[in-house]
């Protein structure tokens, strides 16, 4: 009964976005817009890709699975879409027809789509806002996904042991996701100096001798969190703690501030004028501050353009960053308060206290050398 009631909100708002935009039809081929409308139902086949192997095409009486004869008996059986109320039009592999079953099923109508398609209207952004605010069922699904992920990265840094290599510990964290298949997106790992001359630090096979950072965008159900942690070799000098609790207090600012209603652009500004009241004003310059989260890593990455107003029960994830330190977690901004989606589980905590809010925030994880 969840899942039907998730189901009809979601038919709800693509309904409405129809009437509101004069349109026939609605196509959606994005990994990230299948698993939303179908409620954690995936078309990809690799994981990393952006478009689907099938297609939903949803006018204002109807609902289509447009697919190929390879794809289609798994959408029957495994994501049980004709049980949504969708019927399947296959074609066969070796004749594309999607295109022409697209115009046939919705007439000569304007038809809107989430990636450029002949004929049809090109409406990413305007698509993807119709995700952002999260169910109550797709808030079940997201709270698990956050205690699993923030278990599985931290309970991977426990077990890190000096000379390993980069890779050796990403490995690691993969194998544990793929148990309960939560997809790893995104990974970036860096060791020693790496943490110190990149933002974006892709995992290599250099051996840890002291400082490990990991950072981790997992999916599941087409959901996803995004979260960073970091171990130390022996006692962590002193003043690369009070730079990471610095770290961490812009980023609680950035967190405090996220409330529906407000412009996603006047948090960007809370968070920055945090870095100038700890003492690094150009800092921010050096990476993005990151964003709304969801359905794709970030949906938008805010800068002073950004022109959303942040939604009840959107998540977000903020990632400031101070040479040599990260902090980010996964949050939901909701209207009796912020959420923290993933958190400290296993690791050593602090508490802090940032825009008239109480915070409980990983340390970094000092380990015996």
């Amino acid at each position: 009964m969840a899942l039907a009631d998730e189901i009809k909100e979601k038919e709800r708002r693509v309904s409405g976005f129809l009437r509101s935009k004069g349109l026939k039809a609605l196509l959606l081929k994005r990994q990230a817009n299948f698993s939303w409308m179908t409620g954690g139902g995936l078309n990809l086949v690799g994981i990393t890709t952006e478009v689907g192997a099938t297609s939903l095409l949803i006018t204002g009486e109807s609902k289509f699975v447009v697919s190929s004869n390879i794809e289609a008996p798994r959408m029957v059986e495994e994501e049980k879409l004709e049980a949504q109320g969708f019927e399947m039009v296959v074609f066969p592999w070796h004749k594309e027809r999607e295109a022409d079953i697209v115009r046939e099923l919705a007439g000569k109508e304007p038809v809107g789509s989430d990636v450029p398609f002949p004929g049809a209207v090109m409406l990413a952004e305007d698509i993807a806002r119709l995700r952002y605010s999260l169910t109550a069922e797709e808030i079940e699904r997201y709270r698990w996904l956050g205690e699993r992920v923030s278990l599985s990265l931290e309970r991977t840094l426990q077990a890190t042991r000096k000379g390993e290599k980069e890779s050796d510990v990403v490995g690691r964290l993969c194998g544990d996701l793929w148990k309960d298949r939560i997809d790893p997106v995104t990974l970036m790992a860096a060791a020693d100096r790496r943490v110190f001359d990149f933002r974006h630090p892709i995992p290599t096979e250099r051996k840890i001798m002291n400082y490990l950072m990991v950072s981790v965008n997992a999916r599941k159900w087409g959901l996803i969190v995004s979260l960073t942690r970091f171990l130390h070799f022996g006692k962590l000098p002193a003043d690369m703690k009070d730079k990471y609790l610095d770290n961490v207090f812009i980023d609680c600012t950035f967190m405090a501030a996220t409330r529906p209603g407000v412009p996603a652009r006047e948090v960007l500004q809370r968070g920055l004028d945090a870095y100038g009241e700890k003492g690094y004003p150009d800092e921010w310059k050096l990476h993005h501050q990151g964003g709304a989260i969801g359905y794709t890593g970030r949906d938008y990455r805010t800068n002073f353009n950004t022109p959303d107003i942040i939604q009840e029960n959107q998540a977000f994830t903020w990632n400031p960053s101070l040479t040599g330190t990260k902090s980010e977690d996964t949050i939901l901004a909701g209207s009796k308060g912020l959420e923290m989606i993933t958190r400290p589980v296993l690791y050593p905590t602090v508490s802090m206290r940032a825009g008239g809010m109480d915070f409980v925030r990983p340390q970094i994880l000092e380990m015996e050398e």
